[in-house]
């Protein structure tokens, strides 16, 4: 039957070393057994040293690529990476309304690991009010998720609190990375809000390697795959973090710097 293979589909720039954005989702759909389309929104030229140019994609060529993705195939889950402005995440927003491809994971990229911001304040603004919305699971790390949440976090209790005001925003189901400091964390927290009103905590150790790139993108990719076979959101998360824990643990060889986690490890 046409169509029948489980389908899923990442909206993110390209990103040339193939350590993160819309290659780290490609790599996680695949060894999680799903067919991975892409909407490409940016590229990016750089490698394990650094980022070094990169160019957006047209909107009328991003409304193509849905269209002609809704033309063809069934896509039945899908996620955000990196959305440099107002205009595109307003675009993403609206064409994602108008197809029924099922549950969407946003990986909100507004801040960095080191806490430095990404977005100008229109396109955050934006994020904010019109996609998170539609998020079925919302996948910010610390920073992020005191950003979207206008509060600092302090404490354990600091972190379901921002998990709340998040879920206030639209978004279905949270998922607060916790913070990741070489040095000073021996194991990371990743805190957990269903729709229901469960919460729970993943715990995992802290390893200490400079072949983290893509994590965010991998785990948000992994939760999209699994969504996309019909798993649960809780069952989604728990697989998508035991991989990325695998995935970082097990590092692989490549690039001279700050390289890939090793999306092959199982």
């Amino acid at each position: 039957m046409v169509n029948e293979f489980p389908q899923v589909l990442t909206i993110a720039g390209s990103d040339s070393d193939g350590s993160a954005g819309m290659q780290a989702d490609l790599h996680t759909f695949f060894v999680h057994n799903t067919y991975g389309a892409s909407v490409i929104t940016a590229c990016v030229a750089g490698n394990s040293f650094g980022i070094h140019d990169s160019v957006a994609m047209p909107i009328s060529f991003i409304n193509q690529e849905f269209k002609d993705l809704a033309d063809d195939f069934k896509i039945r889950a899908a996620k955000t990476g990196m959305l440099g402005d107002s205009a595109l995440i307003h675009a993403v927003a609206q064409n994602y309304q108008n197809y029924e491809w099922g549950p969407l994971v946003v990986d909100p990229v507004i801040v960095t690991k080191h806490g430095a911001m990404l977005l100008e304040q229109e396109a955050f603004d934006a994020l904010k009010t019109e996609l998170i919305p539609l998020a079925t699971v919302l996948t910010p790390n610390f920073y992020e998720a005191e950003k979207l949440a206008e509060m600092k976090i302090n404490s354990d209790d600091d972190v379901k609190t921002a998990a709340k005001k998040l879920q206030k925003l639209g978004a279905k189901n949270i998922i607060i990375k916790g913070k990741h400091i070489a040095g000073e964390t021996e194991k990371v927290r990743d805190y957990i809000l269903l729709e229901s009103g469960k919460d729970f905590w993943i715990d995992g150790p802290f390893y200490s390697t400079t072949h983290k790139n893509g994590t965010g993108d991998s785990l948000s990719a992994a939760i999209t795959a699994e969504l996309g076979k019909g798993a649960s959101v809780e069952d989604a998360i728990r697989t998508a973090d035991d991989y990325v824990d695998k995935a970082i643990k097990n590092e692989i060889a490549v690039g001279h710097k700050f390289g890939p986690i090793n999306h092959w490890a199982r």
